[in-house]
């Protein structure tokens, strides 16, 4: 009989991840969606950066960046990620391992129409994770892309969302002692069914 009761509670770990997150949503001071994303390199060197998580799906995690930034073209070439949800003030943290493919149709459009202009002028002007001279280079180039665009830019090619469809997900709460409650769900394929386990501290 599984011992998954109170917090843990429920067999559908995007909707166990859904009301952890809202928890957090009303005790974390700052960004409760920042994640911390892990990517690798060509000779397998990892990276780890914070991004913003910007939705749960019935199925996967969406975030969303620069296709041809560092973490952008890592991810092309892996499709892999792994990513994770701290939340000091609940205790609690949410990891992530999975396969990853790009969403750039209608539902990127409507999330960098929603974003404020300064920031989808600065999609544009930003060449991310090149290096830049100075400052005033960047902000020379915010202005000419802000005259070349107006006032309604749409989406850049190179810019939209990466939808990570987990084959592991991990929930850890915090307990005396450091005895820890922590419980994985996990599969080998999208299409199989979920395992899931209690894993000692």
């Amino acid at each position: 009989m599984s011992d998954r009761t109170g917090i843990f509670a429920g067999d559908d770990p995007f909707a166990l991840a859904r009301d952890w997150l809202a928890e957090a949503e009303r005790h974390e001071i700052n960004d409760p969606s920042a994640i911390a994303l892990a990517t690798v390199d060509g000779a397998g060197l990892p990276n780890v950066r914070m991004v913003l998580l910007k939705e749960i799906e019935e199925d996967a995690f969406v975030f969303y960046t620069n296709y041809e930034s560092a973490k952008g073209l890592e991810i092309t070439r892996s499709g892999k990620v792994a990513f994770v949800l701290h939340w000091k003030s609940l205790r609690r943290q949410v990891r992530v391992r999975g396969l990853t493919e790009r969403e750039d149709g209608a539902k990127a459009d409507a999330y960098y129409a929603s974003r404020s202009l300064k920031s989808r002028l600065g999609a544009w002007a930003s060449r991310q994770s090149q290096p830049l001279a100075s400052r005033g280079q960047l902000m020379a180039e915010v202005a000419r892309v802000t005259a070349q665009r107006g006032v309604s830019p749409d989406r850049p090619p190179f810019w939209g969302g990466i939808r990570i469809r987990p084959l592991e997900i991990e929930f850890w709460a915090d307990g005396q002692f450091r005895l820890h409650d922590r419980f994985r769900w996990r599969r080998g394929d999208l299409a199989d069914p979920w395992q899931v386990d209690r894993l000692n501290p």
